[in-house]
C-alpha cells in the first residue's frame, strides 16, 4: 500500500510541475474550470489487506455467530484454520497457511458526467459517475474433512454522485471530492464438500460512500486530463450461506444433535473497501 501511495503522490507532482511554471491566473481564461463536462476514468484498484479475515458460524440458526463447529468427539472441525483469500481447488494441503492464493486486484474503468463552477480561484461542483472494478475478495476456511470453504464478492458495477471542491492555479486544479456510493455487489459461494447441502441468501445492491481528490490540468480550451485518488467503502453484512445435511451422515458437525436443523455461516469482515489510482479525461463544453 506504501508504494501504490507513492507512486500517486510522484505521479501528481511530476504532472504539476510544468503547470505551476506557467504565466499568472489573469493571463488564462477568466473561469477555465467553469461548466458541464463529460469524460471518463481509467486505472488500478488495490484491496486493503483484512488481515484476520474468518468464517462465523451460526449452529443453532438464533441470529447469533460466534459458534465453534465440532466434530462428533468435542473437536474444532475448522481446526485447520481461516484465511483472507481464496482456496486452492486441491485437497492438498488443507490448511489455511498453505492453500490461499491472495485476493485478486484488478483495472477499474468509468463514465462521468460533471459540473464545476469557479469563482476567483476556488471551484465547486458535483460529478456523477458509473463504471466497474475487476477486484475480488475471497475469505476460506478449513476443516478436518478435508473440505475447503470460500465465500467471494466482486463489484458488478458501481455509481456515485459526489461534490467536488477544489483550488484553481492558472489551469491547474486541486481537488477533494466525497459523496455517495450504489453498487451492485455479486457474492458466490465454492466449496469441496460434496456431502452436505448449501444455499446463499443476501442482498445484492450496496450503499455506500467514495473520498479522494485529484489534480486536473486543462489541455487547450476544451480538454483536460489528471490524476485521481478514490477510497470506496461499502457495508457488506447480509451475506448468509445456510448449510444442511445433504447426504452427510447424521454424525456430520454442520448437521450435529441437538442442533440438527443446520448451520449458518457468514463471513468477519462485513466492509467491502478498496483504493483507486486512476488516469482521467474530460471534454469541458
Amino acid at each position: 500500500m506504501v508504494k501504490f501511495w507513492m507512486a500517486g503522490v510522484a505521479a501528481s507532482a511530476l504532472f504539476a510541475a510544468p503547470a505551476m511554471a506557467q504565466h499568472s491566473y489573469a493571463d488564462t481564461d477568466e473561469a477555465p474550470f467553469s461548466g458541464v463536462y463529460v469524460g471518463g476514468s481509467f486505472g488500478y484498484d488495490v484491496q486493503g489487506n483484512d488481515v484476520g479475515s474468518r468464517m462465523l458460524f451460526d449452529r443453532n440458526l438464533d441470529g447469533s455467530f460466534g459458534d465453534v463447529v465440532t466434530t462428533p468427539t468435542g473437536a474444532n472441525a475448522f481446526s485447520p484454520g481461516f484465511c483472507n483469500g481464496r482456496a486452492r481447488s486441491v485437497l492438498s494441503p488443507q490448511n489455511a497457511a498453505t492453500g490461499c492464493d491472495n485476493d485478486k486486484d484488478g483495472i477499474a474503468y468509468y463514465g462521468r458526467v460533471g459540473i464545476d463552477h469557479q469563482v476567483g480561484n476556488i471551484v465547486y461542483g458535483a460529478v456523477g459517475e458509473f463504471g466497474k472494478s475487476e477486484i475480488n475478495d475471497s475469505v476460506s476456511g478449513f476443516s478436518t474433512t478435508p473440505a475447503w470453504y470460500t465465500l467471494t464478492r466482486s463489484i458488478d458495477w458501481e455509481a456515485s454522485v459526489r461534490g467536488r471542491l477544489g483550488y484553481a492555479a492558472n489551469k491547474t486544479l486541486f481537488y477533494g471530492t466525497f459523496g455517495g456510493g450504489y453498487a451492485r455487489i455479486n457474492r458466490s459461494f465454492t466449496t469441496s464438500n460434496a456431502a452436505n447441502a448449501f444455499a446463499l441468501s443476501g442482498d445484492r445492491n450496496q450503499f455506500g460512500f467514495l473520498g479522494g481528490g485529484g489534480i486536473e490540468q486543462k489541455i487547450g480550451r476544451n480538454f483536460s486530463i489528471g490524476m485521481e485518488y478514490m477510497y470506496h467503502q461499502y457495508r457488506d453484512d447480509d451475506t448468509r450461506v445456510r448449510v444442511t445435511q445433504g447426504s452427510a451422515p447424521a454424525t456430520n458437525p454442520f448437521v450435529l444433535a441437538p442442533n440438527t436443523a443446520g448451520t449458518d455461516i457468514r463471513r468477519s469482515d462485513d466492509k467491502f473497501r478498496w483504493h483507486s489510482l486512476r488516469a482521467t479525461a474530460a471534454f469541458r463544453f
